[in-house]
């Protein structure tokens, strides 16, 4: 998996707040559709999709799961 669509994102987040209200900390990962997503990865993909929401005043239809630095990108 790559990539997850805008009700499974809402879903993990969903689930990472009501973990954080019950422990006091965010968990060391999630799984969504059997895939472990980690802390960083997930907190990284939060961190995306605030940013897009920002600058294209809307929410996007799928969230990639990795990050692909500009600099490792063939431009």
């Amino acid at each position: 998996m790559e990539r997850i669509n805008l009700k499974q994102y809402r879903q993990m987040v969903s689930y990472i707040l009501d973990y954080k209200k019950m422990n006091g900390k965010m968990p060391e990962y999630v799984i969504v559709e059997d895939y472990k997503i980690s802390k960083k990865e997930y907190i990284d993909m939060i961190e995306r999709v605030n940013k897009f929401i920002l600058e294209m005043r809307r929410h996007p239809r799928t969230v990639d799961i990795e990050s692909f630095p500009e600099d490792d990108l063939d431009l």
